[in-house]
């Protein structure tokens, strides 16, 4: 390894699609540099681990990915390794001690910092440039950082700060030119979509970005995901009912239905107001699709508790649904109430949850055979004599990274990024299979 040489960097993310923004932003400022972002960690001698801090597996992930590149950088193969994002945040002073063989700490958004560490002689100018990391045909647009909400289980605002918007002029720029590197869908990302404008405007103006986004982004697909129910501004829906490239979609983190246990995660809201709220958003958006995730074994949750939660999705029928288990947060609200449900126990209940899930996600799948369903085409997936025949994608109603699969037949070569119509021929719990139909240019 030349000890000489101009820094090779590559950039290990983890975590949430809010990370895989900074990873790509830190990527493209690195890159106007003049420094190497290399696409595998075989051919970096430096590296850059984007870590998670949200929940226990997370961070055992990112300790696990830090000590495999400590180990790396012992044996030579790697100069240096800088450690960042959520869990350096939070627990950097402990992290400093406990493996110091990393090179640098820095926190979440720190690009001056990492960038002055890896190359000390390069001047550092702010830059707007971004490498995108997503599969062709769509991108992450982070429309705000940071969080208010006061939710008892969550460390958020301990690791990304209070809430700042990004001013819509900016929103636009990047949006402009995330389409015009060839994004045709833009998934729009924050900790609460619903509290953007707020702290420049004193007012929630989440549905004037929309419409300006709409209209001037250029994208075919705009799509809003961690959407907080609590004052959940209800002029959005007018702008995603009344705008084509603004899909009918939407994700409503809801955690859980049970009274008791809303109140004590500090939600602000309750099992009949939620309700309400999703009769109000069907009401005007007939063909929406919902998604929500819930957390399974807080501390006070009950097997009563649980049976709420199961008559809720039994009664509303949501369109896709994540479950994960509680995970206790240092100095959050809910610390002090312990962890009491052995992992067993949270594990049973989740199965029980998701086995109501899949029963609902195949029926609303089966429901679609034999409809027209416009297609986002990812990867091509099954060859034959040298060719492609089948590719995989995802339909309008299907987030990147979370929800079902699209698989599609076409006799004809299909292009990576484009927009197909797609009649669906099959369904299962979880995938739709199809034929293309047409294409759109």
């Amino acid at each position: 390894m030349d000890r000489n040489a101009a820094p090779k960097v590559h950039i290990v993310t983890l975590g949430c699609s809010k990370n895989t923004v900074d990873s790509e932003v830190l990527a493209g400022q690195l890159r106007a540099h003049h420094l190497d972002v290399a696409h595998t960690i075989e051919d970096a001698d430096s590296l850059v681990i984007n870590t998670c801090g949200f929940i226990d597996a997370a961070k055992e992930e990112s300790i696990n990915t830090i000590l495999e590149a400590v180990e790396l950088k012992r044996q030579g193969a790697l100069r240096q390794v800088v450690v960042a994002g959520c869990l350096s945040e939070r627990y950097g002073d402990e992290l400093r001690i406990e493996i110091p063989e990393v090179d640098h700490y820095f926190g979440t958004e720190a690009y001056e910092g990492i960038i002055k560490a890896i190359s000390p002689n390069l001047k550092y100018s702010l830059m707007g440039e971004r490498i995108v990391s997503t599969p062709t045909g769509y991108a992450y647009l982070k429309i705000s950082e940071g969080c208010d909400r006061p939710c008892s289980f969550c460390a958020i605002p301990l690791m990304r700060g209070k809430h700042r918007s990004v001013a819509a002029d900016e929103v636009v720029r990047q949006a402009q030119t995330l389409v015009a590197q060839g994004a045709r869908e833009l998934v729009l990302v924050a900790q609460d979509l619903t509290y953007y404008g707020l702290d420049i405007h004193g007012k929630r103006t989440l549905a004037d970005l929309l419409r300006r986004l709409s209209d001037e982004s250029g994208a075919d697909w705009i799509r809003c995901m961690y959407a907080f129910p609590s004052g959940f501004p209800l002029d959005v829906l007018d702008v995603i009912s009344e705008r084509s490239n603004i899909v009918s979609y939407l994700d409503m983190p809801l955690q859980h239905a049970s009274d008791a246990v809303l109140k004590s995660m500090r939600r602000g809201i309750t099992r009949e107001r939620t309700e309400a709220l999703l009769a109000t958003i069907r009401d005007r958006i007939p063909d929406i699709t919902l998604r929500s995730t819930f957390i399974i074994g807080y501390p006070n949750e009950t097997e009563h508790d649980v049976d709420e939660l199961l008559s809720f999705l039994d009664t509303v029928q949501l369109d896709r649904v994540g479950v994960f288990p509680y995970s206790q947060e240092d100095d959050t609200y809910a610390y002090i109430l312990g962890d009491p449900i052995p992992d067993s126990v949270k594990q049973g209940r989740i199965e029980r949850v998701m086995e109501l899930q899949r029963s609902i996600s195949e029926s609303k799948n089966l429901a679609k055979i034999g409809s027209t369903v416009e297609v986002l085409i990812e990867e091509d997936v099954l060859h034959h004599d040298g060719a492609a025949v089948e590719w995989r994608g995802r339909s309008s109603a299907d987030a990147p990274e979370v929800d079902n699969d699209v698989y599609v037949r076409s006799e004809l070569p299909l292009q990576i990024g484009s927009i197909v119509h797609v009649q669906i021929d099959d369904a299962a719990e979880f995938d739709l299979f199809g034929t293309v139909a047409t294409t759109k240019e």
